[in-house]
């Protein structure tokens, strides 16, 4: 049976003629960290004191030894970051250029020192330019002409940390007679069965060639073994399993996710067992219905029969420094997501092909994945070396990431199509190659080829064809970043695209966030380190004109500038998703920009640098409900829509009760609606219960079954609110260690309350996000992690200070 070593100890990384420890795998920055020979680049303006690393060459180096039996040993690589040339006892291996392949090495019987020598990832992008020649990019770094994570260098949330090492595991690989090179898992449901077809490639020695060899496929399920066993026809073989009445794997919130053990056993008649694959698999269809319709080209998931709006997450890199995210970290933020009631998570082309972990616990939780090709934002060569380049990573990562039921969409790049027609391509590449032949061409080939079970779509966005806009709201997968480029986040509404595939609005990360990364720095928006950790091109003055249009912006209020800036953040955010969940099946997804950050920053992400929740967060988890309940603005008042995506009927008896600012109920009235499982329900309200236009002192409510919308008919700084008041009492939570309740009593209408937690404690949590209050409620915030905060008045102030509402006291 093949044995394996891995390589994670005795190596060291070469500076300036001196040997620092190593960690594999791992990146220079980490080692250099690690050795204090660097500041920590997330902390202030560090990020630029440590640029010099990405501009020069590394070596790794080890001895490497082994002794082994096997015919044949072989030193793996999962992730070289990035142009390599590998070097063994003075020999030159080979050499690498792409980060995102595992590479290969025969190294039967020799030993001596091991060195990895890394160029610099710029050096190698301007020989690749120089062969390829120039290309347009929306960012002034030449990530297109290499094979490497392209945030490396920067994004408009990212910092510019150009990486280099053994980001993945080394390993040695001990074999003889043959092993196997590769196992692609078709994995079907036809009826009441399950199919796998396993395709299956071998490689051989010498002694191994021509031998018979056999391989045996074994299916293990809560109540069902199914195995099978073929031979081999030269180098490859087909194996066919059954399994009957499988359970199917769903999408979260659509049923349960079981997942059925595969195990794949290569044999030799005489020596037995070779080798071994393991992985587990679910049962389930999928697709992409892009039929047309009346309203132009449907863009909706279906999975196992069952059409879906899929309620999506972008998903960057999680870390700038990738060896450093752990399956522990991956399960954290994956598990936050879960509980937003995210149910689509988009791996984003700007950054990697995630580790086998990421996918791991999407299986589980039901996340379905929506996995770019790694092209963003710029045009691509298409001539060598990237060409081969290119082909070689995407057949790698298909054949790799194939086996898991979460993967239900491959997608060819990021914005790339769109940038060609919009962003004054066409001039500049003057005939060149930009990589549409990798998008309509190579990768669909290559996922037809390999991976057939499963939609591939050009990009995103794209309208299928060139026949319309790329980005036509009325085809396909649309991006709309008009409005928090330009406009208020009202005109969210003012469009039903197909499918929404990014929209964000920016926000500060929170507050202790700000105070670990700008330590000592007196915060202003435009203090010297929050400019540098706000990457957005007018990024605070579009802040502060998403602000202005709805309230007196603070001009030398820090503290309620952070508050004010998070609460139009989740607005915005809510406003695009009710709105558009409210006209499915129209609108088939919406997918925000973005879930989490790599780095301390005012970004769009709803889980900060640090991992702290900002109220987007909550509200995420509200818009994101099975049950939503919305008061959709209208040319004559407000509507009533009740979204049902759950899959049972909701028969909903809608509170409904107009109210003076002070207060006072004007009019009330209950409003009764049935909304069938994933469907939509919308009722016109009577005229009596509606506030008069324009008006500043009437307000709606509606409640049903828990939840709450609520309609202005002005903008926040029209309305007259009155100060807020609130009494306050804190309550110890038995059992839950230091956790406490705190219990918010309203005596007037207190809008969009919110306890940063993060003021009780650094280490504080809160399991609510934005509050409105009418007269006489009461809510209750749960704190968790706050240490001990005395219950009587000193710790009802510390929680007073904490509280903040649009409408201050």
């Amino acid at each position: 049976m093949k044995d394996v070593t891995q390589l994670t100890e005795g190596w060291s990384l070469r500076h300036e003629g001196a040997l620092l420890p190593a960690r594999v795998p791992g990146c220079v920055h980490t080692d250099l960290l690690a050795a204090q020979v660097i500041p920590d680049p997330f902390i202030g303006r560090n990020e630029t004191e440590i640029a010099w690393v990405g501009r020069q060459g590394w070596s790794y180096v080890t001895e490497l030894t082994h002794d082994s039996t096997h015919e044949r040993t072989e030193l793996v690589f999962d992730g070289l970051d990035t142009a390599t040339g590998i070097v063994l006892a003075g020999d030159v291996l080979g050499t690498t250029r792409n980060m995102h392949r595992a590479h290969r090495f025969d190294v039967t019987g020799r030993t001596g020192r091991l060195e990895v020598r890394f160029d610099s990832a710029y050096e190698e992008a301007d020989r690749v330019r120089t062969l390829t020649g120039n290309r347009p990019n929306v960012y002034p770094e030449p990530f297109q002409y290499i094979r490497k994570m392209a945030c490396s260098f920067g994004w408009d949330w990212g910092p510019t940390v150009v990486t280099a090492g053994m980001w993945r595991p080394v390993r040695l690989e001990h074999w003889s007679t043959a092993r196997l090179a590769e196992v692609r898992p078709l994995v079907t449901v036809d009826g009441a069965t399950g199919r796998v077809e396993l395709r299956l490639r071998a490689e051989r020695t010498e002694r191994g060639t021509g031998r018979p060899l056999t391989v045996r496929a074994t299916v293990r399920g809560e109540e069902a073994e199914t195995e099978r066993q073929v031979s081999f026809t030269g180098d490859e073989a087909v194996l066919r399993l059954e399994v009957a009445a499988p359970r199917l794997w769903w999408p979260r919130g659509y049923g349960d996710q079981p997942l059925y053990e595969l195990e794949v056993t290569l044999l030799d008649e005489e020596e037995g067992p070779l080798d071994a694959w393991r992985r587990r698999i679910g049962f389930r269809t999928v697709e992409l219905d892009r039929s047309p319709d009346a309203h132009g080209t449907g863009c909706t998931f279906v999975v196992n029969g069952v059409r879906i709006f899929a309620r999506g997450v972008n998903w960057i890199p999680g870390d700038v420094l990738p060896s450093r995210m752990t399956p522990e970290r991956y399960r954290i933020r994956l598990l936050q997501a879960a509980e937003a009631n995210v149910d689509l998570v988009r791996v984003w082309g700007g950054g990697i092909y995630e580790d086998d972990a990421f996918y791991d616990v999407c299986d589980e939780l039901g996340l379905m994945v929506w996995q770019d090709f790694l092209f963003a934002c710029a045009a691509y060569p298409e001539e060598q070396p990237l060409r081969g380049e290119v082909e070689a990573e995407a057949r790698d990562n298909v054949v790799r990431l194939m086996a898991h039921a979460s993967l239900v969409l491959w997608n060819g790049n990021n914005e790339n199509l769109w940038g060609f027609r919009d962003w004054d391509w066409e001039g500049p590449l003057a005939g060149d190659s930009w990589g549409e032949g990798y998008y309509l061409g190579v990768l669909p080939r290559i996922v037809a080829e390999l991976d057939p079970t499963r939609p591939y779509t050009a990009g995103s966005p794209w309208s299928g064809s060139w026949d319309h806009h790329p980005n036509d709201p009325r085809h396909g997968t649309h991006h709309s970043w008009e409005v928090w480029n330009r406009q208020d986040y009202a005109e969210y509404r003012a469009s039903v695209p197909r499918f929404v595939a990014e929209f964000g609005w920016q926000a500060p990360p929170v507050l202790a966030t700000l105070h670990r990364a700008l330590p000592g720095e007196h915060l202003a928006p435009d203090s010297p380190g929050m400019l540098h950790h706000q990457k957005a091109e007018d990024g605070n003055g579009k802040l502060d004109r998403g602000i202005a249009r709805h309230f007196p912006l603070p001009e030398t209020d820090f503290d309620r500038w952070h508050y004010l800036a998070q609460v139009v953040q989740a607005r915005a955010v809510a406003a695009g998703i009710e709105h558009w969940r409210a006209n499915w099946p129209v609108c088939a997804g919406t997918v925000v920009w973005q879930l989490n950050d790599c780095w301390p920053v005012s970004s769009w992400a709803a889980i900060d640098g640090d991992g702290r929740l900002k109220p987007l967060y909550h509200e995420l988890r509200r818009v994101y409900a099975d049950r939503l309940l919305t008061l959709l603005p209208g040319e004559d008042g407000p509507v009533l829509a009740v979204d049902n995506q759950s899959g049972a009927s909701w028969h909903a008896q809608v509170t409904l009760r107009r109210f003076d600012a002070d207060g006072t109920v004007l009019a009330r009235g209950v409003v009764e609606v049935e909304a069938a499982p994933r469907s939509v329900a919308r009722s016109v309200l009577p005229a009596e219960l509606l506030p008069a236009p324009g008006s500043s002192k009437e307000f709606l409510v509606a409640d049903a079954d828990g939840l709450r919308a609520v309609h202005f008919p002005v903008p926040d700084r029209e309305f007259a609110y009155l100060p807020a008041r609130y009494d306050i009492r804190l309550e110890a939570v038995p059992g839950e260690g230091t956790a406490v309740d705190v219990v918010v009593t309203a005596r007037t209408l207190v809008r969009d309350l919110l306890l940063q937690p993060d003021r009780l404690g650094p280490a504080a949590s809160a399991d609510r996000g934005l509050l409105t209050l009418l007269p006489g409620e009461e809510a209750r915030i749960r704190v968790s992690g706050c240490g001990d905060l005395d219950l009587d008045l000193e710790g009802i102030e510390r929680v007073r200070a904490a509280l903040f509402s649009v409408d201050p006291a």
